[in-house]
């Protein structure tokens, strides 16, 4: 007998090899997947804007990168003496605004160079709710904690999101054809829009994306919002906010994910290398210095096995850590 619902997933037709460049932007899921690369030393850029939430925000950060947008001063804003940018996440602020232009423009640079030989880049949607900076009416990525008094806010509807997605689908495809784009809809709850308008804030995003699923680019979809909301339907699957995945079950996506675009060997090259990377945490809460150094030991020939297979892999961090152990 099957206790629970089952969320079929056809593994993909391109798989993700170890070197691809993969491009994650998006709400924080966006960033919990994304962080499971850089855990297997894979190539990957998340989010270069920081998190963001609605899907103007998203077309926000691939109009800088891709458009060659250099930030001035006059792309800022000052509140209470700092200076931040309304067009990213909280920490790109400071007292003094040339800081926060260099930190803008220097990451948009990089992700600029990224993304010319990306070839999967995952759109993950968190909420069709936005909210508008009065002075210009320009919808906003973040809020910077600013009063509410300074923005007006609104729920984007199906076709103002497909019209504006639709345009960026065609750029995407004649600027980087061979990008593949992934959409998926974020499972964490916007809780501050009541549970009635989460709901239809999600509702709004799954239609606009089922639209965008026509184009003529062919972008495909990973259902990380029902695998979450179907198979793992228990607060026990929670963080302690009650809004967010919890480990356990970033994990089981994660599971779900690999079996989608990973093949064999990938998956394989990255529970080796995932394991050495995390075991630079490892503190050995008793034992001999003997012991201490037959642990380094046995770590550094996992390294060097690894590194016999990909000779391409950064893992200079774990090798030196290891090496000042013995």
């Amino acid at each position: 007998m099957e206790f629970r619902t089952i969320v079929n997933i056809n593994p993909s037709t391109f798989k993700i090899t170890y070197f691809d460049p993969v491009v994650f932007i998006g709400s924080c899921f966006a960033a919990s997947v994304g962080s499971k690369f850089e855990e297997g030393k894979m190539k990957v850029l998340i989010n270069p804007s920081g998190t963001v939430y609605n899907p103007v925000s998203v077309c926000n950060t691939l109009e800088s990168i891709t458009r060659d947008k250099t930030y001035s001063v006059n792309d800022l804003v000052q509140y209470k003496n700092r200076w931040l940018s309304l067009d990213h996440y909280t920490n790109f602020s400071a007292e003094d605004p040339e800081t926060v232009i260099k930190r803008i423009n220097d990451i948009t640079g990089k992700a600029r160079e990224f993304f010319a030989s990306a070839t999967y880049l995952f759109i993950t949607f968190g909420t069709s709710r936005v909210y508008r900076w009065k002075e210009t009416g320009k919808i906003v990525s973040n809020c910077h904690k600013i009063p509410a008094s300074y923005f007006s806010h609104e729920l984007l509807g199906v076709e103002e999101i497909t019209d504006i997605w639709k345009k960026w689908l065609d750029t995407l495809h004649k600027l980087y054809p061979h990008l593949k784009t992934v959409f998926t809809i974020s499972p964490v709850r916007h809780w501050k829009d009541g549970a009635h308008g989460n709901q239809v804030s999600k509702s709004t995003l799954f239609l606009a994306v089922e639209e965008l699923l026509k184009h003529s680019s062919c972008p495909g979809y990973f259902p990380a919002y029902e695998i979450f909301m179907d198979e793992l339907r228990d607060y026990r699957f929670y963080d302690a906010d009650m809004l967010h995945p919890s480990d356990t079950a970033t994990e089981y996506i994660w599971e779900r994910f690999t079996s989608t675009f990973f093949d064999t060997r990938t998956l394989e090259l990255w529970n080796e290398v995932s394991k050495i990377s995390r075991s630079i945490a490892h503190r050995i809460q008793s034992g001999t210095a003997d012991e201490m150094k037959t642990f380094a030991r046995s770590m550094l020939s996992k390294i060097n096995a690894v590194l016999v297979k990909e000779p391409g892999l950064d893992l200079e961090k774990e090798k030196v850590y290891f090496l000042e152990m013995i």
